[in-house]
């Protein structure tokens, strides 16, 4: 035992400089990524700075800053892991080994990607645009390599994978510069058709957000059980649909309280008979 010893202490000495040499090439290996990794943030920042300045397309920009950061990240560590010792032939070798079960780990993360793709080359929406899709509404954001920000009516962030988006029903309320609000408005039988239809036209000359072109209709759309239904259509520039949404239904109701004329509820008429 003790000549064990002494043989495992007399070779340390030939040992020494290997030791040193890897733990140097682990701290070199772990600056270059460090300092790599600095460099990257600082050029896609750089890169986001000279887009916004030279206004490149809002849509555009994001996905390229992503995908430039994420091709020089994989470059550095393809760089690193070559300097440490480890041959490239090799690593791809073993890349190309995994390269089934990685494909089908990140099958969705692949097709998220290729719908990025196609949504830039598409374009079925840009920054800005209000649009519905998978279920939600809102103004997007922005248009990233694996997914789409909405931002909601009421300020929520909604992160929406573009493989669904790509290969699914989407509906833009942005593209077209005008559009259609609808309305059905129901009033008594009792009551006097054409004084509605005054009333409602008065409240729709006074709203200057609705169109003059293409003219504003209306018509009975259907005798129903407890009322008599209107239907209402009028245009208006696509930024202002809310407001004519609201006002119509405000004072349509309130000049029908004016004019006495009712808007029916549904309800019952019960009847009972006293049998001897």
């Amino acid at each position: 035992m003790e000549e064990l010893k002494q043989l495992l202490f007399a070779k340390i000495p030939d040992y020494l400089p290997m030791v040193a040499e890897t733990v140097k090439v682990l701290i070199i290996a772990f600056l270059l990524l460090s300092v790599g990794f600095w460099i990257i943030r600082n050029v896609t920042k750089g890169m986001r700075a000279v887009m916004a300045a030279r206004n490149v397309d809002s849509t555009l920009a994001p996905f390229v800053v992503s995908l430039t950061n994420m091709a020089l990240k994989a470059l550095l560590v393809i760089t690193v892991i070559n300097y440490v010792g480890i041959p490239i032939t090799s690593f791809v070798a073993l890349l190309g080994a995994a390269g089934l079960a990685i494909g089908a780990a990140f099958s969705g993360t692949l097709s998220n990607f290729a719908g990025g793709v196609i949504l830039l080359v598409l374009k079925p929406f840009k920054v800005g645009d209000f649009i519905e899709l998978q279920g939600y509404m809102g103004v997007v954001k922005e248009i990233q390599i694996f997914s789409t920000v909405l931002t909601t009516t009421d300020n929520k962030v909604i992160f929406i994978p573009n493989g669904g988006i790509s290969t699914g029903s989407l509906i833009n309320y942005s593209t077209m510069p005008t559009r259609r609000v609808d309305f059905v408005f129901g009033i008594g039988y009792g009551d006097d058709i054409d004084k509605a239809y005054a009333a409602i036209k008065e409240v729709i000359n006074r709203q200057s957000c609705i169109l003059k072109d293409p003219e504003p209709f209306m018509a009975v759309t259907a005798l129903n059980s407890s009322s008599v239904d209107i239907v209402v259509r009028v245009w208006c520039n696509a930024a202002d649909y809310w407001t004519v949404f609201f006002y119509m239904n405000e004072f349509v109701k309130k000049e029908f309280d004016k004019q006495g004329i009712s808007i029916p509820f549904p309800q019952t008429d019960v009847h009972l008979f006293n049998e001897k």
